[in-house]
């Protein structure tokens, strides 16, 4: 039975500092999964320490004195990952001038540490497979089958159950590497782990540079326990760092320490607007698609409603003239209106579609008025052809280049030409929006 005595022994030897109940599960499997061969698979963000737990699991088990190697599946070539993991010939590629071994022969009757295993390419994985259940391999470029006896430690930062729907790796394996599964929680998680782990960077930084260690004043502490930290422990480490080697003042405030703390940008473009798109945007691309997403949804927005007020006009239902007019400004921009009694209701109307984007359109209450020459006069009696001549209209006027342009001025408006904000409100990045400010030349309105 493991109690918190051997815990915590583990943890002065394998300089793991925090007592959160999440990480001291993730210690006990590891002592408890050690003494066998059972394949393992650690589970955790970027930066949570899983290779600290991949030597646990090697030097308490009876391999310890065998070879321990630890391999970034990510940081390997694809062309060359095969020869690296399993060896080859001489003559089996270009540059192959020897025959050469690979970790897996090498570090036979040892431990080998696959990090980051979801970058693995699927050949590989093929290859990988038969290991695992064989204890098989053959050289590339060589027909002989060898055996070998090691035990694999994997470690993903992705979902690879996810990844095996989308056909980037193999369920197979997935079962096969995941025979005992360990997670290691993120840092946000950790509670007061957080300040344990800074004071101990804060003190081996101050005796690096021969300085007094950073203390933090409890606003300054509860603005680390705040934090989200996507880069979690690397990225504390970094923070400790740079505030032990650049601040003068040994007592860290809360205000000095948000300095070191850069933003975690927490907006997300409005997915509403994109259901064809699955998933979170991820580069300017479809930021752009999704600016265009809603331009197009605001112009059919806009003649949906006009045609209902049209319709209400020509029907008679519309008694409130002063409601038709804000409508139509917010459709067409300045409205001429030839004003009657306040208590007339509206029978009839004459619509003038405008030659160009800024002329007026004028609704009236009183018998029809002869439009200007060169401008064709819609009267009630042709109702059927009111709505698709306003359309047309609609259509030769208004392109999505100037709707957008519109729609970026409006935003820089609305935020004091603040870029930041206003490209927020658009729901595009700001390198976006710094491209079409250029574009449209805006900057020299």
């Amino acid at each position: 039975m493991i109690n918190s005595a051997d815990i915590q022994a583990i943890k002065q030897r394998f300089g793991i500092i925090g007592n959160s109940p999440a990480l001291n599960y993730a210690i006990q499997v590891a002592i408890q999964v050690a003494p066998t061969d059972l394949t393992v698979l650690i589970t955790g963000e970027s930066g949570s320490g899983k290779e600290s737990f991949s030597k646990i699991i090697h030097n308490l088990s009876p391999r310890k004195h065998n070879t321990f190697i630890a391999i970034n599946c990510g940081a390997i070539p694809e062309g060359t990952i095969n020869s690296e993991l399993f060896g080859h010939e001489k003559g089996s590629f270009t540059g192959a001038t020897e025959a050469r071994k690979g970790y897996f022969e090498v570090t036979d009757g040892g431990t080998i540490f696959l990090d980051e295993i979801g970058e693995m390419p699927l050949e590989t994985q093929a290859r990988l497979l038969r290991v695992l259940e064989n204890g098989e391999f053959i050289r590339v470029g060589s027909s002989k089958v060898q055996k070998t006896n090691v035990r694999v430690v994997a470690a993903t930062n992705v979902d690879l159950l996810k990844a095996a729907e989308q056909g980037k790796f193999r369920l197979d394996l997935y079962y096969r590497l995941n025979t005992v599964p360990i997670h290691i929680p993120p840092l946000r998680e950790r509670g007061e782990d957080i300040i344990l782990l800074f004071r101990k960077f804060a003190a081996d930084f101050a005796e690096r540079y021969r300085t007094q260690p950073v203390t933090l004043n409890e606003e300054a502490k509860q603005l680390l326990l705040n934090y989200p930290f996507p880069g979690n422990i690397r990225q504390l480490k970094n923070i400790a760092e740079q505030i032990s080697l650049l601040e003068i003042n040994r007592h860290i405030t809360a205000e000095t320490l948000a300095k070191y703390l850069p933003p975690v940008n927490q907006h997300r473009p409005p997915v509403s607007l994109l259901p064809t798109i699955a998933g979170e945007l991820r580069d300017e691309q479809l930021s752009e698609r999704d600016l265009l997403y809603k331009i197009l949804f605001d112009l059919r927005r806009d003649v949906n409603d006009l045609k209902k007020i049209v319709l209400s006009l020509l029907q008679g239902d519309v008694t409130n003239q002063q409601l038709v007019v804000q409508q139509n400004q917010r459709l067409f921009g300045n409205l001429e209106v030839i004003p009657t009694s306040s208590q007339t209701t509206i029978s009839a109307a004459t619509i003038t579609p405008p030659a160009n984007t800024t002329a007026p359109v004028v609704i009236s209450s009183n018998p029809p008025v002869p439009p200007p020459t060169g401008k064709q006069k819609y009267e009630t009696e042709h109702i059927e052809d009111i709505p698709h001549e306003i359309h047309q209209e609609e259509e030769e006027s208004l392109s999505l280049e100037k709707k957008e342009k519109e729609m970026i001025i409006k935003a820089l408006i609305k935020n004091n030409h603040r870029r930041k904000y206003a490209a927020q409100d658009l729901g595009i990045s700001e390198r976006t929006l710094y491209r079409k400010i250029k574009q449209y030349g805006i900057e020299e309105l």
